[in-house]
C-alpha cells in the first residue's frame, strides 16, 4: 500500500502536490537554517556540493533537535491538522488536512529516501532520513 492510500483509509485527506517539493524543500531552508551563514550551509552540505545533494537534515547539531526515539514521541505528541509532507530528491509532495491520527508508524515504510514533514505554517519539522537508526529520525521546532 502506497502513502496517499494509507493515509486516506486513516481518513486523513490527502493532495497531491507533483511540484511543490523545491518549493517546500527552500521554504524548510528558510524557516529552520535560516540562523546558518551560507558558509555553515556549505559546509554541511546544505547545498549541492561534490555529489552530495542538499541534505537538509538536522544532524550536524547546528540546530537544537530531538533525536531518534524522542523525536518520535515528539512528533507523536505534536497536534497535527495541516501539513505537508515531501522529499528530498522529488518535486512530489503531499499536503494533508485532518492529521490528527498521522503518527510515525505511518511513515517507516519508505525507509529508502529521506522525508520531511512539516505543519502548514512551518512551525515544526520531523524528518526522516535514509539512514534512520543512524541518523534520525529529528524533531524540531523553529
Amino acid at each position: 500500500m502506497d502513502i496517499v492510500d494509507l493515509l486516506k483509509n486513516k481518513t486523513i485527506k490527502v493532495r497531491e502536490l507533483p511540484k511543490w517539493g523545491a518549493y517546500l524543500r527552500k521554504e524548510w531552508e528558510t524557516q529552520f537554517a535560516n540562523h546558518l551563514s551560507d558558509e555553515e550551509k556549505s559546509a554541511i552540505y546544505l547545498f549541492n556540493h561534490g555529489g552530495y545533494c542538499g541534505y537538509l537534515w538536522l544532524s550536524y547539531k547546528k540546530k537544537d533537535c530531538l533525536e531518534a526515539e524522542k523525536a518520535e514521541e515528539a512528533f507523536n505528541n505534536e497536534l497535527k491538522n495541516e501539513c505537508y509532507v515531501f522529499y528530498q530528491r522529488s518535486d512530489y509532495a503531499l499536503q494533508l488536512e485532518n492529521a490528527r491520527t498521522l503518527s510515525t508508524s505511518d511513515l517507516f515504510h519508505e525507509t529508502d529516501i529521506d522525508m520531511y514533514i512539516v505543519d502548514k505554517q512551518f512551525r515544526w519539522t520531523f524528518v526522516i532520513t535514509h539512514e534512520t537508526g543512524w541518523c534520525g529520525p529529528y524533531f524540531s521546532r523553529r
